[in-house]
């Protein structure tokens, strides 16, 4: 057993925000290029999956074991919080601007606290009433309801990845306390890989595109890079690192304290889509942006914080 150390999740935590604001762009160009979503979701479930498999092997084989009573919650895991969150995200920012479906994606971290007060009979401060009020009306800002300006498809998927994320947060932190990171990417990638392979259509699937050269678009659009690269990026930096920096935060802080650090996501999503794709919002989303922002903070900083030993 070893002790938690703060610190170091925060340290984890920022780094799977930054590798996941960058990818949600990089997800949006591989799309748009050809692939389907479930192919996308194939790649960084394989990739995480077979990486975080090579890594449990080599550590210790032993760990794989667990109590059977953890069993539904490892299956809801992968099926929900990680199949379910990359398919419904991937649909999320293509149809939207990323930012914006971000922003939809992220009051997951809204959910969390609700939940561990409604289910598991968690103290919560008063303040997330507050707090939920303004993420409910800065999204109303930012989806500019008196237009209706957004895809409502996209608005759809973008609220099912809350959902999808919400169920990551609470699974990932509680199978972790049986199970090591690298055992905990392995069944929820392992069972997310199998979730969607009947729908990858991969026997259809034209492998000699592999070699041929894929644009990357908008400010980059002078540039091209073989699709075998586009999806080994996918695979590693967009799949395995991202989850692996962020599970292994949940082991140092609990799953309402990444969800505040996770939220910076939002607003690099932002940053990478206006540099890369050069994606614009309008001054009166992103200040409805901002008080959704404020507004998860707030209700984040309301569930009450305890520090427990791990599993190594």
């Amino acid at each position: 057993m070893t002790q938690k150390h703060p610190t170091l999740g925060v340290a984890f935590a920022l780094i799977a925000a930054i590798l996941f604001g960058m990818n949600a762009s990089a997800t949006k160009v591989i799309i748009q290029s050809g692939l389907s979503t479930e192919q996308v979701v194939i790649v960084r479930s394989f990739c995480a999956f077979l990486i975080a498999l090579i890594w449990a092997i080599t550590a210790n084989r032993n760990n794989f074991r667990f109590p059977l009573k953890l069993l539904p919650v490892i299956i809801l895991m992968g099926v929900v919080g990680s199949g379910m969150l990359q398919w419904t995200y991937s649909i999320a920012v293509v149809r939207l601007p990323i930012g914006i479906a971000l922003l939809i994606e992220y009051t997951a971290v809204l959910w969390v606290p609700l939940i561990a007060l409604v289910f598991f009979k968690e103290k919560v401060k008063r303040q997330i009433w507050f707090g939920a009020v303004l993420v409910l009306g800065g999204l109303a800002v930012v989806g500019e309801v008196w237009a209706s300006t957004l895809d409502p498809i996209g608005v759809l998927f973008a609220f099912g990845a809350a959902i999808s994320l919400t169920t990551y947060f609470i699974t990932g932190e509680r199978v972790q306390r049986t199970l090591p990171t690298n055992v905990t990417m392995v069944y929820a990638m392992g069972i997310s890989t199998m979730l969607f392979l009947p729908f990858a259509g991969l026997g259809d699937f034209d492998f000699a595109r592999l070699q041929e050269p894929q644009n990357l678009m908008g400010n980059l659009s002078g540039f091209d890079w073989p699709l075998w690269l586009a999806l080994l990026w996918l695979g590693i930096m967009g799949g395995f690192m991202p989850m692996m920096f962020s599970f292994l935060a949940l082991r140092h802080l609990s799953a309402t304290i990444v969800g505040v650090i996770a939220t910076s996501e939002t607003v690099l999503a932002f940053l990478f889509a206006l540099l890369w794709l050069n994606e614009v919002i309008s001054l009166t989303q992103a200040l409805g942006g901002m008080v959704v922002v404020a507004g998860i903070l707030l209700a984040q900083t309301a569930r009450k914080q305890t520090y427990a030993k791990v599993v190594d």
